[in-house]
């Protein structure tokens, strides 16, 4: 296992953390598994999505703005309900398949913690499962 640490700059941010949990599957040495990304937040989380167009997560941020507004009826003393709205919708954790020491994510795909409550320091578990 190990922990990734990722410091976010902006209250909403996109980060690609692809290359470090690229570095954790190949450092662990396991050829043919599976590798769990976790994000044990509650106003973070992470997803897999195109990582070479950056249009596409700027789209998304777009979208995530717009769909679950910062400033809404919410109850929440807080006051970052909606952090934790989107959190809880795009999913804390991935499971992505490991084959020939690699990560089998499709050309365009990258793995994106999505900050939601920044700018703060997040910690994203990678865990390393080695096929029987």
């Amino acid at each position: 296992m190990a922990v990734i640490r990722v410091r976010t700059t902006k209250h909403t941010s996109f980060v690609n953390i692809t290359s470090q949990v690229r570095e954790v599957v190949r450092a662990s040495g396991v050829k043919s598994g599976l590798c769990l990304v976790y994000v044990p937040h509650t106003t973070a989380c992470v997803f897999i999505n195109e990582g070479a167009d950056p249009d596409v997560i700027r789209d998304i941020g777009y979208m995530v703005e717009k769909l679950i507004p910062w400033r809404e009826n919410y109850e929440h003393a807080e006051g970052n309900s909606a952090a934790h709205i989107r959190s809880a919708i795009i999913g804390n954790s991935r499971v992505i398949p490991v084959e020939e020491g690699d990560l089998l994510l499709g050309t365009w795909e990258a793995i994106f913690l999505a900050e939601f409550d920044g700018p703060r320091e997040r910690k994203v578990i990678v865990k390393v499962i080695k096929e029987d």
